[in-house]
Parts: structure tokens; sequence; C-alpha cells
């Protein structure tokens, strides 16, 4: 491996220890009721964040919430002498993806039927550090 390409790498795996990002696939509920809750959180503090997930009553904030847990532990695990105080996490980007969908056929009068659509959703949190520290 050349000089240049090697010192590219090592800045590469430096940008990358800033980041932490968790990903939550096939979640049985519709990416509707999940990006409400999203949009709340997008670019708020990791604090901030768990406090709006924890006290709202929606049912899709207990899977982000342990979401952002899981994002968190994996930030720890890259940055194992960092304290999580110091470096002011915040979300930097949160993303609702539509996932499978299960089709089921609903009786309905006269020999008819209704197709019912169960959606599903897949998310991804990114979180980023706040290098801009201010005195």
């Amino acid at each position: 491996m050349g000089v240049r390409k090697r010192e590219r790498a090592e800045q590469i795996k430096e940008a990358k220890k800033q980041v932490a990002f968790a990903k939550l696939n096939n979640c049985p509920t519709s990416p509707r009721k999940m990006r409400l809750m999203a949009d709340l959180v997008r670019g708020e503090k990791v604090e901030n964040a768990l406090h709006i997930l924890r006290f709202s009553k929606k049912e899709s904030s207990n899977r982000l919430e342990k979401l952002l847990l899981s994002a968190i532990a994996n930030w720890q695990a890259k940055n194992e002498d960092a304290n999580l105080e110091e470096a002011e996490l915040f979300v930097r980007e949160i993303r609702v993806d539509g996932g499978s969908m299960l089709k089921r056929l609903r009786p309905a009068p006269q020999g008819r039927a209704h197709r019912i659509r169960k959606r599903s959703n897949h998310v991804t949190l990114v979180l980023g550090e706040n290098n801009n520290t201010q005195s």
C-alpha cells in the first residue's frame, strides 16, 4: 500500500470514529407513524432526544429510544477513551424507509374481500459529534 493511500485510509478511519449509527429493520409499524416521532428528535442533542422519546405516549417512541441507546453504545465502543458528556453527541440523521408489506384479506359483504396491507419500516439513525465547542 502506498503512502498516500495509507494516509487517506487513516483519515477516513478518523472521520468514521466521530460517527456512529444503528439500524432497525422490519419494524412492524407503519412508516408514517414512525416518521412522526423521528421528526421530533432529528437534529436534537442526545440527552434531549432521550427525554423526548421517554416521555412520549406513542408506541414507536419506545422502539426509537431503544435504537438511540444502541447507537450511543456503538459510539462508545468506537471511542473507548472519550467521555460521552464532553462529546456533545446529536442526532445527525434519522431516516425512516418503508419495509416489506404483509397483505391480508378481510371478508366483506356479498362475497367480496378487502385487502389489508400491514406495513413495516426500516429506521437508520446516525449520531455525530459537535466539534465546534464554544468557550
